[in-house]
This record gives structure tokens, C-alpha cells and sequence, in this order.
């Protein structure tokens, strides 16, 4: 635990001192995010935010990773696999969201939905056939095996993850922080099992993610766009597949479950009764700032139900 812990305060350190530069490049060449009209007012004045940031996110977990976490163990090829290709997938999206002439070449929601989902499908066939993950660890009922099917759990794992972590991303510090929170928790699950090397990992992005969030604090200095938020989602089912833990995601990652659901809610209530609305507006945390609250109190209080999620989640492992 404490060579983890090193490690992820080493890539605290690194994360925070490439990311003023990172910052400084991506406003240089005028790679700010156009705000959606289906946000909130208030979030007008964002407008033209440098976006991208999670290139120095995960450039960070990979120069961290590679000379410590790499040699001998590797398992870890796949979680670092997972970042290349989510992040490339993340950068091209980006390119559609931002202000300016590179707008119109981002991916449509087709190819962004086949792409994460080949992506999920590589993934389960990774962890089934060359990791040999076919389980599922149950709170005070211990292991079960669960043969082919685990590839078709593992997929949609993987793609409603992805997808659930990338809708949280909207407000100034939350997904940074709730994702944070997250790897942290399975840090210590993954430790607790003896996998330290897996450990080491999610502690190193959870360092990348505090030096992000030097940055992305309000009012936010860079956003980390889809270039940050695929990756996030990919890793974090990656991991908790790695644990046999993975049943514990929507009770670790409850921000992100309660802000996807909302979603669904809102489109199955809108089509239902005709038009009406149940919330304000979705995701949820925009529901919140039209309710009253400010921008940091909805972050904060999402990060203390994440930390809540988490600390259950622990001790649910910890049972089995």
C-alpha cells in the first residue's frame, strides 16, 4: 500500500506541473468548448474554456505507469490499451464540441456507439481469455463462477460505464472529483485482495485526477472534455471487472448511476405524458442549479454521496 499510495502522490505531482503548460497550449491554439443551448444559462460565460484536458490526465497515468507499474505484470497492458484507445475516440468527439471552424468534424452518435462498443467487446474478450476473469464476487456469499455469460455482463459494464461517467462530466470539478473518489475505493478493494499492481494503477489516476482538478476547479481554467470523461468510464469498469467487483460499481459510482438514470427517466416521462417534464432539466446536477443551489454546492454535495457510495461499497467487499 504505501509504494501505491507514493505512486499516486507522484502522479499528483507530475499531473500538476505539465498541466499549467498543457493549459497554456490548448488555449494557444484556441481549442475552447462551445457550450451546448440545452445548458443551463449560467453556463454561457464558460464559453471557449480550453478543452481536451484529459490528454495531461492520462499522459500523466501513462508516464507514471509505464517505469513503475508495468515491469512484469502485464495485466496492466489492458487498462492502459483501454486509455489509448478511449482517449483517441475522446479527442475526436471533442472536435465536435468546439467553438470555431474544427466543429464540424466530431463523431456522430453512431460512430461513437459503435466504437465504445467494439471497444467493450475487445475488453470482455481480454479479461475472459487472457486474464481469466469469469467471475463475480457476491457480499457474504463469496465467488461465483459464471462462464460465457461473463462476456456479455462484462460488455454492457463496460458501455454503460463509459457512457454513465461521460454524462456526469458537466459541471466544473464533478467528475473529476466523484471519479476520484471511485478509483480510490477500488484502490483499496483491489489492494485488500492482494492485487497490488492494480491497485498501484487506480491509485496513480486518482493523483492525475487531484493535479486535474488544480485546474478544473471553478471557475474552471481547462475542461477535460470526452478526451478525459471515455477514459474515465472505460478504466473504471475495467478495474472493477479486474476485482470480480464489479457488482459494486452502482453502489461505488452512485453520482454516476443517479445522473445517467435521470436522463432515461426524463426521455421515458417526456414521451409518456406528451411532453412533460419530471426534472427541471437533465442530467441531474443541472436539475440542482435550476432548484437554486450554486455550482460548487452541487459539486460538493455530489462528491459527498460519491464518498458515501464508496465507503459502503469498501465494506461490501470487504464481506466477501
Amino acid at each position: 500500500m504505501i509504494y501505491a499510495l507514493l505512486v499516486g502522490g507522484a502522479a499528483f505531482l507530475v499531473s500538476l506541473l505539465v498541466g499549467r503548460p498543457v493549459v497554456n497550449a490548448l488555449r494557444a491554439r484556441r481549442l475552447g468548448k462551445a457550450i451546448s443551448e440545452d445548458a443551463p444559462t449560467t453556463h454561457m460565460v464558460k464559453a471557449g474554456t480550453p478543452t481536451m484536458g484529459g490528454l495531461f490526465i492520462f499522459g500523466t497515468v501513462a508516464l507514471v505507469t509505464i517505469p513503475t507499474n508495468l515491469i512484469e505484470r502485464r495485466s496492466m497492458l489492458l487498462p492502459l490499451s483501454v486509455l489509448l484507445i478511449t482517449m483517441l475516440i475522446g479527442i475526436w468527439d471533442d472536435r465536435g464540441t468546439l467553438t470555431g471552424r474544427l466543429g464540424r468534424v466530431g463523431l456522430t452518435w453512431r460512430l461513437k456507439f459503435v466504437l465504445l462498443s467494439a471497444l467493450s467487446v475487445g475488453v470482455a474478450v481480454v479479461l475472459y481469455a487472457a486474464l481469466d476473469a469469469h467471475s463475480v464476487n457476491i457480499p457474504w456469499a463469496g465467488q461465483r463462477d459464471l462462464g460465457l455469460i461473463y462476456i456479455a455482463i462484462a460488455i454492457v459494464t463496460v458501455f454503460a460505464t463509459t457512457s454513465a461517467v461521460s454524462i456526469t462530466d458537466g459541471l466544473d470539478g464533478l467528475l473529476g472529483g466523484t471519479a476520484a473518489i471511485a478509483f480510490a475505493a477500488y484502490a483499496v478493494i483491489a489492494f485488500a485482495q492482494g492485487q497490488a499492481y492494480l491497485a498501484t494503477f487506480s491509485f496513480t489516476v486518482v493523483g492525475a485526477l487531484l493535479g486535474f482538478l488544480w485546474y478544473n476547479a471553478h471557475p474552471a481554467q481547462v475542461f477535460m472534455g470526452d478526451t478525459g470523461a471515455l477514459p474515465l468510464g472505460a478504466l473504471l469498469a475495467t478495474v472493477a471487472l479486474m476485482t470480480g467487483h464489479w457488482l459494486l460499481l452502482p453502489v461505488i459510482g452512485i453520482v454516476f448511476v443517479a445522473e445517467a438514470l435521470s436522463d432515461v427517466i426524463q426521455i421515458a416521462y417526456f414521451q409518456t405524458t406528451g411532453g412533460r417534464r419530471l426534472f427541471r432539466k437533465t442530467p441531474i446536477h443541472h436539475h440542482f442549479e435550476l432548484l437554486g443551489w450554486s455550482e460548487p454546492q452541487v459539486v460538493m454535495r455530489l462528491w459527498i454521496v460519491g464518498f458515501a457510495g464508496a465507503m459502503v461499497g469498501i465494506a461490501l467487499a470487504l464481506s466477501v
